[in-house]
């Protein structure tokens, strides 16, 4: 059978991030995707310049109809937009006792813009990290999420990340994108330990989308049959793989877009590099 994954999401009419990234990475992966779009937003490589919220009942009726109908294996959470979204999502969630949640928590687009305001904050942590499986933070989401200064080392996203999992969440995944060094280090923390997924900083400049291909493409494998472990290692590779291609694309006059293509890892169906 074809694994089934659901984005919730906002729609970037730019398609670098949001809803169109999530679709493209789950059909790399094999997967067919599902969407319930949370917002639209007008936006490119170089800005957000407006944000159209849905309503909380109109993205809750989305989520019941795609579960009414599709075997979702796994779901991947971009941005809600605000707490009544939060809430319908979370309430949805439970209703339809969905696994395999991956949440990426949208706080700040690359361009700078506001994506969700600070009083949603307590309900994304209180309503939605209890039905997580894997939150993927990167180091200033983490900062904003746990009302810490953003991690300098790994002693500090590992103290975050515990922080993270005593909010209920089963495991941390705390992206080491925006630090500093010659390796882009990601932690995964949750009750086994701590493991580590290395890969080599690309120095490219700005990109656009790559919070949404990582954790689209974690989901993808956990829609597959993998195991988080597996399923973080592909994806990876794959927005490796991506961010390195992203240079000679010639997309777009802001943040560089990441466009993948079609991906040699296929959860279970495949190969996992």
């Amino acid at each position: 059978m074809t694994p089934v994954a659901l984005t919730i999401a906002g729609s970037d009419s730019g398609g670098g991030a949001g809803i169109q990234a999530d679709l493209k990475t789950f059909s790399a992966f094999g997967v067919f995707g599902a969407s319930a779009i949370t917002a639209v937003t007008a936006q490119n490589s170089m800005r957000v310049s407006a944000v159209h919220l849905i309503p909380a009942e109109m993205v809750a009726a989305q989520i019941d109809a795609v579960f009414a109908d599709l075997p979702v294996a796994s779901v991947k959470i971009g941005m809600l937009g605000n707490a009544d979204v939060i809430a319908a999502v979370a309430k949805s969630l439970a209703r339809h006792g969905a696994s395999g949640i991956v949440l990426d928590p949208v706080l700040v687009a690359t361009s700078g813009a506001r994506l969700l305001p600070e009083e949603a904050l307590n309900a994304l942590v209180t309503l939605l990290l209890p039905r997580t499986h894997l939150l993927t933070p990167n180091l200033p989401e983490a900062a904003a999420l746990t009302n810490s200064p953003i991690a300098m080392n790994e002693a500090a996203m590992i103290t975050q990340a515990r922080a993270l999992l005593a909010m209920g969440t089963q495991a941390v995944l705390i992206k080491g994108g925006h630090g500093a060094g010659r390796q882009s280090t990601d932690l995964l923390v949750d009750a086994g330990g701590v493991t580590r997924f290395d890969a080599e900083r690309l120095d490219i400049g700005e990109f656009h989308g790559g919070g949404c291909i990582f954790s689209s493409a974690i989901a993808a494998g956990l829609a597959g049959g993998c195991t988080l472990i597996e399923s973080i290692t592909q994806a990876k590779h794959f927005i490796a793989r991506a961010i390195a291609a992203a240079p000679g694309h010639g997309l777009g006059s802001g943040a560089r877009l990441l466009h993948s293509g079609r991906s040699s890892t296929r959860s279970k169906q495949g190969v996992i590099l």
